[in-house]
């Protein structure tokens, strides 16, 4: 079937039913007696099994299952397909990531009556590849994929707040890969995080609205939105820092938001950053984590006199930075070393690093958090990466360049 044919038969389906003529297509072929795809929810804890092959219903009940300590969870971390015999029946189970510049959609499942040659796995992999294309084309017509990655109803606030993110949590280039994780609090704050990739550039953002609820996604709105808007008309940090700034002062009402850009050049590494009231920044190197202490600027709307200074970080190949907000630091998480807890980490591949931190700290406020929790994970490869992986033709679909160390 190929990535051609997936692709081919997915675009002549409804949206709805585009993974299902995929499973399908893939169960005849390699005369598989199931086939399923699963899909990642917000937090990376669990699946949901979204339909079966030849049967299309999104009214059916959420079956979600956890992935600590399953084949999934295996296949999510390592980016591998898997093999296990089938429980408690004949057959073979295989397990192929969905995933696209590193960020892990979800995964396809089958069951075969017999264990898959190089050919079938290779086939496997292929269309668990175009999936993760035929996801992304179709999720701007139906809230299925919403539906599936929803751990639980959210709120006006949150709905909000998940409508500011990437629409890709993570990705991977030649020079970089990032991250991000957010835990809204039970009532939701304001935090965000945001990147693009331009031609020239990445561009990381992390904001923090003050207050909860509606009153912080809306200033978070403002910000997000100034930010964006001055980023795609082509300004620098500083401009892009203003109109934040301004957009507050105008339209928040008296509230402001706490903030770090970053920006970076693909060509040349340098790398510019802006601190809004935010903490600071911490960067791994060498098994080492170090507090980047920059200066701090105000907060975007804040209504007096004030400017932001573009700042020099010092990144260099193979270096591992983190921004968050003050979620990630409150005084009920006193027992979790967070620099600690990064060390730990660092074999690990930045989505998972990010996921993992978050946990880390939910469990540390026995699952209920005063505050958002946010984190940005960044991975800084080099130019000089960009030029081998030209050279030998490397292909970034999501396995870690770290390896899967536990942490």
């Amino acid at each position: 079937m190929g990535l051609a044919g997936a692709l081919a038969a997915a675009e002549a389906a409804p949206p709805v039913e585009s993974l299902d003529v995929v499973a399908r297509m893939l169960r005849q072929r390699l005369d598989a007696t199931e086939v399923t795809f699963l899909i990642m929810d917000f937090t990376g804890t669990s699946v949901v099994r979204l339909g079966v092959a030849g049967d299309v219903d999104t009214d059916e009940p959420v079956r979600r299952i956890a992935l600590r300590g399953t084949l999934y969870d295996e296949v999510i971390r390592t980016q591998r397909p898997a093999t296990a015999r089938r429980e408690g029946a004949s057959g073979v189970r295989v397990v192929a990531p969905v995933t696209n510049r590193g960020d892990a959609i979800g995964l396809l499942e089958l069951f075969l009556s017999a264990e898959p040659d190089d050919s079938a796995m290779r086939e496997i992999g292929e269309t668990a590849h175009a999936l993760a294309y035929i996801v992304i084309a179709n999720r701007s017509y139906t809230d299925v994929y919403q539906w599936g990655r929803r751990t639980r109803p959210l709120s006006l606030a949150a709905e909000i707040q998940h409508r500011l993110l990437p629409s890709s949590l993570a990705c991977e280039a030649a020079q970089f890969t990032v991250a991000g994780a957010l835990e809204p609090a039970d009532h939701v704050g304001g935090d965000t995080f945001d990147y693009v990739i331009d031609r020239d550039t990445v561009q990381l953002s992390v904001t923090d609205a003050m207050g909860h609820d509606v009153d912080a996604a809306l200033l978070a709105t403002l910000a997000v939105g100034a930010l964006r808007g001055a980023r795609r008309a082509g300004e620098g940090l500083a401009e892009q820092a203003r109109q934040a700034d301004l957009a507050l002062v105008d339209h928040g009402r008296q509230g402001y938001v706490t903030g770090q850009l970053l920006r970076i050049g693909l060509h040349d590494g340098n790398v510019e950053f802006i601190n809004a009231g935010h903490p600071w920044p911490l960067r791994l190197r060498d098994g080492k984590v170090e507090q980047l202490e920059v200066a701090i600027d105000m907060p975007f709307g804040f209504r007096f006199p004030h400017s932001y200074q573009v700042q020099r970080l010092d990144l260099r190949d193979g270096d591992r930075l983190f921004m968050f907000t003050d979620g990630m630091l409150e005084h009920s998480a006193g027992d979790l070393d967070l620099e600690d807890l990064i060390v730990r980490t660092g074999g690990l591949h930045p989505r998972e690093a990010a996921r993992t931190v978050i946990a880390k700290v939910v469990a540390a406020h026995d699952g209920h958090l005063e505050d958002d929790a946010t984190i940005m994970c960044l991975d800084w490869h080099g130019v000089g990466h960009s030029r081998r992986n030209a050279a030998t033709g490397a292909d970034l679909t999501g396995a870690s360049p770290r390896g899967t160390a536990e942490d």
